[in-house]
């Protein structure tokens, strides 16, 4: 943190856990430049729109439907241990790009998620989806369910693989919110982001190597993905992500004839915008009078903080301001949370970082007096 912070200090007597906020910036005026129907570009972290081009128009969005698809696939993988899937007669009838499943193949759950992030495999969607749910409907469900929490609220899966359907649709702002949860998946991150991948086959026993459909890793630097798509009703669709000096920025497209040139265009604009802001509580160091303990009062200190992307050159408008109790109850241990140091950016609150207790203190138990341990000796007696 620079000089330049402003501390406000302040007591608060029933402090809050807060939450990051995003921040906004006027989007640039460039969309007549930009070939897509729909696009908006994103910060990863805070969710901050740093451009937006009919982000909110419902559209269908192809194969970049496979992002939530793998997720929920990795996610229950991880769970049960990348179960086996027997492949069916079932799973495999369906039209469109394809990772080359047979009947009777076997493979794990995860390798399913590897087929459909790297070749767009529409089987591999709709294995996962039986497997794990026995119907498309009732996976469906599950998408939907998912997308509720994650808040795309206008957003409505039909399919697991992104083929067209009149009540499957999403918003570029959606699935960019789509993708910030997919960047919290370490297992997801390291599939969208390969170029290419081995995936292993239980059986019959092979490997097969499978080439990532999304150009943009190879022609824009610290591209990690995400997932491309296209169908004639939806045209090009591209969800992307990039990561510079510790911004990573979401870029989303739907029907961009010139979605590659696109996404660098907005990605460079976006790294132009914002920078990574590092954040630490630690200057915060105080002593909390401590009620019933057998301290009087226990240190605390500011945690160490994250980084935040910010709009460049905005370190010298950041305030902060440190929320803690006036006492606190015994027993406390060492690393409780007791408070805050909240920062702000023009007014509005973009990061907080915990202050934590640095010592424990436990609960003051007196000697019993005279007459007390009398009492006790002659009931033990009795």
């Amino acid at each position: 943190m620079k000089q330049g912070f402003r501390r406000i200090t302040a007591v608060f007597i029933s402090f809050l856990t807060m939450t990051s906020m995003a921040w906004a910036i006027q989007s640039a005026d460039f969309s007549s430049s930009v070939s897509a129907e729909c696009a908006v570009l994103m910060t990863a972290d805070t969710g901050a729109v740093l451009f937006e081009k009919d982000a909110h128009l419902h559209h269908s969005m192809a194969s970049t439907t496979k992002i939530m698809t793998a997720l929920l696939a990795l996610e229950a993988a991880e769970t049960s241990g990348d179960s086996v899937v027997d492949i069916t007669n079932e799973m495999v009838q369906v039209e469109g790009s394809s990772m080359g499943l047979q009947t009777g193949d076997q493979l794990h759950l995860s390798a399913l998620a590897q087929g459909m992030l790297l070749a767009s495999g529409n089987d591999a969607a709709n294995a996962a989806a039986l497997f794990l749910s026995g119907t498309q409907e009732a996976f469906a469900d599950k998408m939907n369910e998912r997308a509720v929490r994650i808040g795309m609220a206008d957003t409505h899966f039909v399919t697991p693989s992104g083929l067209d359907d009149e009540d499957h649709f999403s918003t570029a702002y959606d699935m960019a919110l789509l993708a910030r949860e997919a960047l919290k998946n370490p297992w997801f991150v390291s599939i969208a982001s390969s170029s290419s991948m081995q995936v292993d086959f239980v059986s019959p026993e092979k490997q097969v190597t499978y080439t990532n459909h999304n150009k943009l890793l190879g022609l824009y630097e610290g591209c990690i993905g995400l997932k491309t798509g296209f169908t004639k009703k939806s045209g090009r669709c591209l969800v992307s992500a990039a990561e510079r000096d510790g911004v990573t920025l979401i870029c989303v497209t739907f029907n961009a004839p010139d979605d590659w040139d696109d996404h660098i265009a907005l990605l460079d604009y976006g790294f132009s915008q914002v920078s990574a802001v590092s954040f630490d509580g630690r200057s915060v160091q105080v002593n909390i009078p401590v009620t019933g303990g057998v301290a009087p009062s226990v240190a605390v200190q500011g945690a160490l903080g994250g980084t935040v992307s910010l709009p460049r050159e905005s370190t010298d408008q950041l305030t902060q301001q440190t929320f803690l109790p006036p006492f606190l109850y015994a027993p406390i241990h060492d690393g409780d949370k007791v408070g805050y140091v909240q920062f702000y950016l023009n007014g509005k609150p973009v990061y907080d970082v915990p202050i934590v207790a640095k010592q424990t203190v436990d609960v003051f138990v007196p000697e019993p007096s005279f007459w007390e341990k009398l009492f006790s000796k002659n009931k033990k007696q009795s």
